[in-house]
């Protein structure tokens, strides 16, 4: 199995969206298309605020990863948050969603990203890999106000 993560470009916006699109949906997110093909267009312009990865295998995109940074100082500085991982339905549970997730976290590191936050829901099959991968549920509860 090559399973590579290959950072996404501006250029590669019309790769990216029909997942974007497809997770959000699967996620029950009503989020309109022109907002998300904005809001990953500004992303992938400004890799300051996070990065986007394309997972592929066999060098063929497969799923993708948004990651976006904050500052923590418990986590001595630059954080990032996985917001969006998807792998397509055709190769799940095979052990890419793992490698990819690996992959990614060495990414991070060489990018001084000294803790990687993800959220989600118990029910998610994806819970229990994350969960053998290391991450453990924060003592502390996530709350978004929208502005």
């Amino acid at each position: 199995m090559t399973i590579e993560i290959q950072l996404a470009t501006p250029g590669d916006i019309d790769i990216l969206m029909p997942r974007v699109r497809a997770l959000n949906d699967h996620e029950h997110i009503t989020v309109p298309t022109a907002q998300l093909h904005t809001s990953l267009t500004h992303l992938l312009v400004h890799p300051e605020l996070g990065l986007a990865f394309h997972i592929t295998r066999v060098a063929t995109p497969i799923g993708y990863a948004l990651t976006t940074f904050s500052y923590d100082l418990e986590f001595g500085g630059r954080e990032a948050w996985l917001t969006e991982f998807w792998v397509d339905e055709a190769h799940r549970s095979s052990g890419i969603g793992r490698v990819a997730i690996d992959l990614l976290a060495a990414a991070l590191r060489e990018r001084n990203v000294g803790a990687m936050h993800l959220q989600v829901r118990t029910e998610n099959p994806a819970f229990r890999l994350y969960e053998r991968m290391g991450f453990v549920a924060s003592p502390r509860t996530v709350m978004t106000k929208r502005l």
